[in-house]
């Protein structure tokens, strides 16, 4: 394993990257495609396909295995005592630039809640996730007291977006990313504004084999 902190935004957010993080993520690959097909996310505006990982499916023990060996860092780089899983799925982006829906076109948060973190283990070889400030509001992380503004500025915005956002663009300024290299694991607060690079010639298969794979884990810290 190889790791690296590295601090986002005006804010300094913790973003913990550790390189190799399992040695074998072919193992993880081939619990996924045990899986598939994978059924379409349901919920939120996540762009492709989502397999949920529960207790007592054979892919749960390597989440298990993967939030203990991780622990250490997300206790150091946090400086929290301990967490708690809410949820974890394996996650496929299908959706071609061409058919999103608004608000799929722009950085996202997954929760104002600044206690919880996405976990990421990358099992494909992609450019990865970056993170942005909203230019017209200069929101980095999303919490109760800018939901609002936030919201309000990515509606008026919206229309005039197309496809993914891979780089800055006149409403949202990249502040950061991580490549999304094979075995890579990605930890960061989800109310930070992000959104996975997703080049126009992206292969979006829906075969966990070949398209982009990912593992998506959220956690509750704890102090």
């Amino acid at each position: 394993m190889t790791p690296a902190l590295h601090h986002i935004g005006a804010a300094r957010q913790p973003v913990i990257v550790i390189d190799d993080f399992t040695g074998a993520p072919q193992v993880a690959v081939s619990l996924a495609a045990a899986t598939a097909p994978f059924p379409r996310a349901a919920g939120n505006y996540y762009p492709g396909l989502r397999q949920p990982i529960v207790a007592g499916d054979a892919a749960f023990d390597y989440i298990e295995r993967l939030l203990q060996d991780a622990a250490p860092f997300i206790g150091g780089g946090f400086d929290v005592g301990g967490f708690e899983l809410i949820e974890a799925s394996f996650s496929m982006v299908t959706a071609a630039p061409d058919a999103l829906d608004p608000a799929q076109r722009a950085p996202h948060f997954d929760s104002i809640d600044p206690d919880q973190v996405a976990v990421m283990h990358y099992l494909s070889e992609t450019p990865g996730t970056a993170f942005y400030r909203q230019r017209a509001t200069g929101i980095e992380t999303v919490d109760a007291g800018n939901v609002a503004r936030f919201v309000a500025a990515a509606t008026a915005a919206a229309d005039t977006m197309a496809g993914y956002t891979n780089e800055s663009n006149a409403h949202y300024e990249q502040i950061g990313a991580v490549a999304g290299h094979i075995d890579r694991l990605a930890i960061y607060r989800g109310a930070m504004l992000h959104s996975g690079i997703i080049p126009p010639d992206a292969v979006l298969s829906d075969d966990p084999r070949t398209g982009r794979l990912t593992t998506n884990i959220f956690l509750r810290l704890r102090p």
